[in-house]
């Protein structure tokens, strides 16, 4: 009865079933250590942010270049404030605003970018407190460069004079004619009683849609498995029947038939069974 299974046929389902079982176990495996690993990020992340904020501030040259083990720490860096700029749409205990930018020009030319603080409303450079004059220190956590339309940044393009949308130097390179280093820092306290800015996490170390997309895919590729027996059993089923039938000298219109009739049978034998206990419960002529 089973000797389908010898079948050119049966063979390639067969292979295509042993192929894709491994195949999708693989994927789906695969998908939840991706999640994993960003739940470790995650974690790591965390540990730093809090470590950082423990450690003490160093030189902003021996932090870079700047990688996820050291986004968050404390950097302290000499110079000058120049161009100062404002970046809007940023939200802040839920609330609109934006944030006051300021270059601060080093002893070598280039210039970091300085988060001094963020303001309520829309942006408006006649509220914006002046940059101190002069020689400055400044103290704050090391963040990693911003990329459009990720994290909160706006996508958009076009902004108004003193204006960006972005903190990285591929944008301020466009708005500054000085280099800038490709990293920025947030003061720990707001300058001019403005509010200090927090600290983010790095891209892609925390749990975001991406996160839970990796844990969505892994739920698919396992229940593509479970589709895969299920539709393989089903198939060996459908076989199974058939090769009894054609024992039985049966043709599959037969076989169709046959059940086709049973099944009328049984309804016919449920109606007439309905019928007889209808006839029962009357009453019967001689009892009125």
């Amino acid at each position: 009865m089973y000797r389908f299974l010898l079948t050119p046929r049966w063979w390639g389902i067969n292979v295509f079933v042993v192929l894709a079982i491994p195949f999708c176990i693989f994927m789906g495996s695969w998908q939840l250590g991706r999640f994993e690993d960003r739940v470790q990020d995650h974690e790591t992340a965390t540990t730093q942010h809090e470590e950082a904020r423990r450690d003490a501030p160093r030189a902003l040259d021996e932090l870079l270049p700047l990688d996820k083990s050291t986004v968050g720490k404390q950097a302290t860096v000499t110079g000058r404030y120049d161009d100062q700029l404002l970046v809007p749409e940023r939200k802040l205990d839920d609330r609109e605003g934006y944030y006051v930018l300021a270059l601060l020009r080093t002893d070598d030319g280039r210039a970091l970018p300085v988060v001094r603080g963020w303001l309520p409303g829309a942006p408006d450079p006649a509220k914006v407190p002046a940059a101190p004059a002069g020689e400055v220190t400044v103290t704050g956590a090391l963040q990693a460069p911003e990329s459009p339309g990720s994290n909160g940044v706006s996508g958009r393009s076009g902004w108004p004079a003193g204006q960006t949308g972005s903190i990285s130097a591929a944008t301020l390179l466009n708005l500054v004619p000085y280099d800038v280093y490709d990293a920025w820092i947030t003061l720990n306290s707001g300058d001019s009683g403005m509010r200090a800015v927090p600290v983010s996490a790095p891209q892609n170390s925390g749990l975001d849609l991406k996160a839970f997309q990796n844990l969505g895919y892994t739920a698919e590729w396992f229940a593509f498995v479970g589709f895969v027996i299920f539709m393989w059993f089903r198939l060996l089923r459908r076989e199974v029947e058939i090769a009894r039938d054609a024992q039985l000298g049966l043709t599959v219109e037969e076989a169709q038939d046959a059940e086709a009739a049973e099944a009328d049978a049984e309804s016919a034998g449920e109606e007439g069974a309905g019928e007889e206990t209808e006839r029962a419960a009357r009453p019967s002529p001689s009892n009125a």
